[in-house]
C-alpha cells in the first residue's frame, strides 16, 4: 500500500509539472508526515473520500504540491517554503470522514465546515509534535492550518462548547500548544466565528493553493454540493460511528 501511495504522489507531481530537483525537495519535506499511519489511512478513498473522486490524502498532497509551486513563483525563502508545505500537509487532518455521516447532527455553529481546521491543528500537533517544538514555527503552522479556509470562517474556541470530535486529544496537549490554538481561533472574532486570514505569508500561500485545488482543479458538481449539504450520493457511507 505504501508503494502504491508513493506512486500516487509522483503522479500528482507529474500532473503539476514538477521537475526532478523540485520533486526531491518536496519529498524530503513531506515524507516524514506522509508515512505516518494516520496519514496513510487518509490515502484510502474507501475510508476518507474527498468529495467523490479522490481520497483526502490525494487532496492534501495536491495542496502541498501546489503550495510549493506558488511559493517558488513568489521566490519564498527555502525555510518558509518548507513551512508552507507542512501547513498544507496538516490542514485537513480532521478526525472523521464527514460525508454522509450518520452521527447525531450538530448545530451549524459546530459543523464540520467550521470546526475541521481546529481538529486538524489538534491532530497535527498530537501526531507530529517535533514540528511544534519551536515556538515561532508552531505559531505559524497552527495559524495557517486554522485559517486555511479564509474567507470562509472558522469556529472560535470561546465560552460556547465546540463539540470537537477530538476533544480528548486537545485536553492532552501541553498548555503552550493549546493556548496557541485558542489564540489563533479568536483572531478576528465576530460572535462565535473567526473571520481572519492567516497573518503569516506561509499560511496565506497555502490558503491560496487550497482554493485553486478545491474550487478549480479537483472539484465536481457532486463534491460541491457535498460541501454545502454534507451528503454525497456518489459515495458509500464509510464513516465510523462517533
Amino acid at each position: 500500500m505504501l508503494e502504491q501511495n508513493i506512486d500516487i504522489i509522483n503522479q500528482i507531481m507529474d500532473k503539476y509539472q514538477i521537475n526532478e530537483k523540485d520533486k526531491s525537495f518536496i519529498w524530503q519535506t513531506i515524507y516524514p508526515i506522509f508515512i505516518y499511519p494516520e496519514f496513510q489511512r487518509r490515502m484510502n478513498i474507501q475510508e476518507f473520500a474527498h468529495h467523490d473522486q479522490i481520497s483526502l490524502g490525494y487532496h492534501i498532497i495536491s495542496d502541498a504540491v501546489y503550495t510549493f509551486k506558488i511559493a517558488k513563483k513568489r521566490n519564498l525563502p527555502t525555510n518558509q517554503t518548507k513551512t508552507a508545505i507542512i501547513i498544507a500537509m496538516f490542514h485537513d487532518l480532521y478526525e472523521f470522514p464527514w460525508q454522509n455521516s450518520k452521527q447525531t447532527k450538530k448545530a451549524f455553529i459546530n459543523s464540520h465546515a467550521l470546526v475541521h481546521p481546529l481538529e486538524a491543528a489538534i491532530n497535527a500537533s498530537t501526531w507530529y509534535p517535533d514540528y511544534f517544538i519551536n515556538e515561532e514555527r508552531a505559531k505559524i503552522i497552527i495559524d495557517g492550518v486554522i485559517h486555511h479556509m479564509f474567507p470562509w470562517p472558522v469556529r472560535a474556541m470561546d465560552n460556547l462548547p465546540t463539540n470537537l470530535n477530538n476533544e480528548e486529544k486537545f485536553q492532552k496537549l501541553n498548555s503552550r500548544i493549546k493556548n496557541l490554538i485558542i489564540a489563533s481561533s479568536l483572531r478576528g472574532k465576530i460572535g462565535h466565528l473567526s473571520l481572519s486570514h492567516s497573518k503569516f505569508i506561509e499560511g496565506q500561500i497555502m490558503s491560496h493553493a487550497d482554493k485553486v485545488i478545491s474550487l478549480v482543479k479537483d472539484i465536481s458538481l457532486n463534491g460541491l454540493k457535498a460541501c454545502i449539504t454534507g451528503k454525497n450520493k456518489k459515495i458509500e457511507n464509510h464513516s465510523r460511528k462517533r
